[in-house]
């Protein structure tokens, strides 16, 4: 059995040699991911989706069944995940490096859009032209998502009993409202024993879902700086699921127990988090100004997002040997299963509310038009999305300030 050494060393070389064949930069690096950071709008499916159509679907520095295999494996692991995948996709190109430079580059312009937007959100109380910008901006992102969802689909559900996974997981996660992670876990251990019939197997991947995540808390009235990076180093390390379930942590922990902040105070910051493009884990950077300024905003990010980079960096090199393995290849198809049903169903929550006017008392002409000319420009002419989401908050600017949504 190889050790653990040997598997890295046998991954660095893949990956040398992956990169030499793309030849892919630190700067184009970089570039996109500080571009994604900025207009990757629409929380973590959708930030997938948009890296998927740059990553995939026009520079080709990585097949579509890799990229899937990279979402399926950050479900594995704890963290937010659309930005696992982007810190995945750095190392799979140019190694830890690589890694770095991407995962920065997608967290921090978010991190100081949020920041900005935090401190003028306090200050104000509402940012009613960034509520306009973002109107115009979700139809942009439901089309994203659809265009994304279908090619992702072509490639991950190529035969019968995976379809039939995919509707069951769906089901499951929209009418059960069960959390898609353990969907996609529990699809991805379905369709193994399905192929490979090893029902021991079930064991290893039930100790894995064991409850980590409930951790003991003790209430802190005044916290420092170091409690605060403490707080949010542990949910980092213990997030399963997207940035969303961040929410529910600090809605219990930082509201409820500790009185760090108010249910009032809690929902501004959710509010920013959701209208900021990049990580939906940036919401700890107005968590942490809130309770203690500047320097609070920055140790929560630093807190929630370190474990991220540790956990892609230690469970990338064995991504390519679960392709290997006929039990955790099967896995990794059941969990891409899980994760279109997931796609689909944040899809259709999120068409819902992206087609609603401004101020979300029926549905919009305006909103459905741009939604279904993006859609026709990726397909047809295949635009680049920044520059679609751009459009659509121009005219989410426009609409607002004529007042005809």
């Amino acid at each position: 059995m190889a050790s653990i050494a040997q598997v890295w060393e046998g991954e660095a070389r893949l990956m040398d040699n992956a990169a030499a064949q793309t030849q892919v930069t630190y700067k184009e690096l970089a570039r996109l991911f500080l571009r994604l950071s900025v207009t990757a709008f629409g929380g973590p499916v959708a930030h997938v989706a948009i890296a998927e159509d740059e990553i995939v679907q026009r520079r080709q520095w990585l097949t579509r069944e890799h990229y899937l295999d990279l979402i399926a494996a950050t479900n594995l692991i704890p963290g937010p995940n659309s930005t696992e995948v982007m810190i995945h996709v750095g190392y799979t190109l140019r190694g830890i490096p690589g890694a770095v430079v991407t995962g920065t580059c997608f967290i921090v312009p978010s991190f100081l859009l949020t920041l900005a937007l935090g401190v003028i959100y306090v200050s104000t109380g509402a940012l009613p032209e960034i509520n306009a910008l973002f109107w115009g901006i979700k139809p942009v992102i439901v089309a994203i998502i659809a265009n994304a969802g279908y090619r992702l689909m072509q490639s991950a559900l190529k035969v019968r009993a995976l379809w039939v996974l995919f509707i069951v997981s769906a089901v499951i996660i929209g009418l059960l409202n069960v959390p898609e992670v353990v969907v996609m876990l529990g699809a991805g251990l379905v369709y193994a024993l399905y192929r490979i019939q090893r029902p021991q197997i079930s064991a290893w991947l039930l100790m894995g879902m064991q409850p980590l995540w409930q951790t003991s808390v003790t209430a802190m009235a005044n916290p420092s700086l170091l409690d605060i990076f403490a707080y949010f180093l542990r949910i980092g390390a213990v997030l399963f699921g997207s940035g969303y379930v961040l929410i529910a942590y600090i809605q219990q922990d930082v509201v409820n127990t500790f009185g760090w902040l108010t249910g009032q105070q809690l929902l501004d910051a959710i509010a920013i988090g959701q209208t900021t493009p990049g990580p939906v884990s940036t919401t700890a950077a107005v968590v942490g100004y809130i309770i203690a300024g500047y320097a609070g905003a920055v140790v929560a990010t630093l807190g929630i997002f370190l474990p991220s980079f540790f956990f892609v960096i230690l469970s990338a090199p064995f991504i390519p040997g679960m392709r290997r393995s006929p039990f955790m290849s099967a896995f990794l198809s059941g969990v891409n299963a899980g994760v279109i049903a997931a796609i689909l169903i944040t899809l259709i929550d999120l068409t819902h509310v992206a087609l609603l006017t401004l101020d979300g008392t029926q549905f919009s002409p305006i909103a459905i038009a741009l939604a279904v000319a993006s859609l026709f420009a990726l397909v047809r002419f295949q635009i680049n999305a920044t520059w679609l989401i751009a459009a659509g908050g121009l005219v989410g600017l426009l609409v607002g300030w004529l007042g005809v949504a």
